[in-house]
């Protein structure tokens, strides 16, 4: 059971006004609003300890590379990973995407199989490597209800030589979320990878990438309480055998003039000094959302998403299933003879009701 006023108090913009009017935020699934102890995780960073990560020999350089092991270990129990080494920081979920795009070992002829509802994330890596690999995209059709077809998937699998399943976990478009373990199960039979984009079902579902069984996850802190920071998780082995398509400092353990020693996973994939304050306030955010509990997150988004779908008028239209069970927590609507960008406009000028309009990276 969830004590919604009593989390309100963590979110300082909450008890602000504008126009002398509370604040109703409902543009989560872009980004999330960030709780007291995110921020000042965060700061801790900025006031204690501002250095260089696994570099510099001081007090305040062992003190940032002991605060990033801790969120890496924080973040492995979080998604109960295997190994720490398969936690790699990234900028946000589309640069973990396009990581493994470019840093799997794909041939001409290989099929990357996705959904019909796939962010831009999911969807332009794909149709890059068509052109520059000559890989083969293909778009799983969605169920006529808009749900996953599970039968359609399996048909492909048994008729393409796919390499690799990239989908969305739960769309951003109309909250479905697909039967990730049948899909991983599946896809394994036929000796298929799975990636998973699960920006937006990490942060209101229980994820064990164990049980799953998946190969690679990637996700947002930004869209789970956290900062503008991101993550991927891979299986060890599949990370090992993988080459970075991007390199620079702390990637190598030595380079000559013509030649270098890659590190092991995963610090061959993180190039660069990273965002140290970050990589703090994601592991703070994901212990937030482990003490309120993912289970009781999605009873009670399921719940919201119930009020405001029996509460409609009939010139509303709902995009996706019309059972709100099967939205988790995103609600997408249109209203008959309004343009959505009005819609939100109205809503925000008239009553700081804050959500998104428009296509949501979407456009196919």
């Amino acid at each position: 059971m969830i004590d919604a006023e009593k989390i309100r108090q963590d979110f300082p913009i909450l008890q602000k006004k504008l126009g002398n009017k509370p604040i109703v935020y409902f543009d989560n699934a872009c980004m999330s609003l960030k709780p007291k102890q995110v921020v000042e995780a965060m700061n801790r960073y900025y006031y204690e300890f501002p250095a260089c990560g696994g570099r510099s020999m001081h007090k305040l350089g062992q003190k940032v590379t002991e605060e990033v092991n801790n969120s890496r270990r924080t973040l492995k129990k979080f998604f109960n990973a295997e190994k720490e080494q398969e936690i790699v920081f990234t900028k946000n979920t589309t640069e973990a995407i396009n990581l493994v795009a470019n840093s799997l070992d794909f041939k001409k002829g290989d099929v990357v199989l996705t959904t019909d509802k796939e962010h831009n994330s999911n969807l332009l890596p794909w149709q890059v490597l068509s052109k520059t690999k000559k890989i083969r995209h293909m778009v799983l059709k969605s169920a006529p209800d808009n749900t996953f077809d599970i039968g359609l998937f399996e048909d492909a699998l048994k008729k393409e030589r796919v390499k690799l399943v990239s989908m969305v976990h739960t769309s951003n478009l109309d909250g479905v979320t697909i039967p990730a373990e049948k899909v991983i199960k599946s896809a394994h039979k036929h000796d298929a990878l799975v990636m998973l984009d699960a920006a937006q079902s990490v942060p209101h579902k229980e994820i064990d990438v164990k049980r799953l069984d998946v190969d690679f996850l990637a996700c947002s802190s930004h869209k789970m309480l956290g900062p503008s920071c991101g993550l991927l998780y891979g299986k060890y082995r599949l990370l090992e055998k993988m080459q970075p398509f991007l390199v620079g400092g702390d990637t190598v353990s030595d380079t000559t003039y013509e030649s270098f020693k890659l590190e092991n996973p995963p610090e061959k994939f993180e190039a660069g000094l990273q965002n140290y304050a970050g990589i703090i306030g994601f592991a703070e955010a994901a212990d937030y959302l482990l003490k309120i509990g993912k289970r009781n997150i999605e009873e009670h988004e399921q719940e919201l998403n119930k009020i405001i779908t029996e509460g409609l008028g009939s010139n509303v239209g709902i995009i996706g299933p019309q059972s709100p069970e099967q939205r988790s927590g995103i609600f997408s609507f249109n209203i008959k003879g309004m343009d959505s960008h009005e819609v939100a406009l109205m809503l925000d000028e008239s009553s700081n009701i804050m959500l998104r309009s428009g296509y949501h990276c979407v456009h196919s």
